[in-house]
């Protein structure tokens, strides 16, 4: 299965507007970080996670194609921004987006017409399917299981995905979240920065899970401005962990 980073940062998005500190001033293309997105491909099929308001600008820099299905983590813009971006994609088929039941609320809301009964053309094809928290379902061929995490007080989805699992906007688990994480490839979490934050792990906390689920890899992601300059933050990652950047691509057996 090939990983591909669409996007690697926080809600802001790296350059932050009206920021002139060193990473947003950089001229190091891997501290532009869009916002937190991830493309998975096996076997010509594609799995896109999350799908946040930079979407048609990521896109743009991956061969068009089929989008096979959509694995949304939870409501909040920066993850659910570019849906409507979906249309050129939904030429070659209608897209399925997987999410818990509450979330697929607030994108009918948000998205009346994209359900109406007598749809203006152009608009997104898009089926919502509710999935429910840990039964593993399949999506043109991958094997996917939702779990739990908590973003503060707002509980959301994470996702395993055959070997690899993605997180994002954690700031705790519960511990019997575990056992879906076991003997993964590649782990893919949030680490906002250094500084405490009330609803996102730091990149120390970030790291301490990591070694609790003793992936063979893990790529932080969700990463603002403070998280600071990717050279330097991969200088002082604990070994088996990376800082992911946008148009990164590696493999997960």
């Amino acid at each position: 299965m090939r990983v591909t980073f669409l996007g690697t940062g926080t809600s802001t998005g790296v350059p932050q507007v009206g920021c002139s500190c060193a990473v947003c001033t950089s001229d190091d293309p891997r501290n532009v970080r869009l916002r937190t997105s991830v493309l998975l491909e096996e076997n010509g099929k594609r799995l896109l996670l999350d799908c946040g308001p930079d979407f048609r600008q990521q896109m743009l820099r991956v061969p068009f194609g089929q989008i096979d299905g959509v694995l949304v983590s939870h409501e909040h813009y920066d993850h659910v921004g570019g849906i409507d971006d979906l249309r050129p994609f939904c030429t070659l088929g209608s897209i399925p987006l997987y999410m818990e039941d509450y979330v697929a609320e607030r994108i009918r809301t948000r998205l009346p017409y994209c359900f109406l009964e007598n749809k203006y053309p152009g608009v997104p094809n898009i089926e919502l399917h509710s999935v429910p928290l840990h039964e593993t379902f399949t999506v043109a061929g991958f094997q996917v299981t939702p779990l739990r995490v908590m973003h503060a007080a707002l509980p959301i989805y994470g996702y395993r995905v055959n070997n690899m699992a993605y997180i994002t906007d954690m700031k705790t688990i519960p511990d019997t979240e575990l056992e879906y994480l076991q003997n993964l490839d590649l782990l893919v979490v949030n680490g906002l920065r250094h500084k405490e934050h009330y609803s996102h792990q730091t990149i120390e906390d970030a790291c301490a899970f990591a070694r609790k689920v003793q992936a063979r890899r893990t790529y932080l992601i969700h990463m603002s401005h403070q998280a600071g300059l990717h050279a330097e933050l991969e200088k002082q990652l604990p070994e088996h962990i990376f800082a992911a950047y946008d148009g990164l691509s590696v493999g997960c057996v």
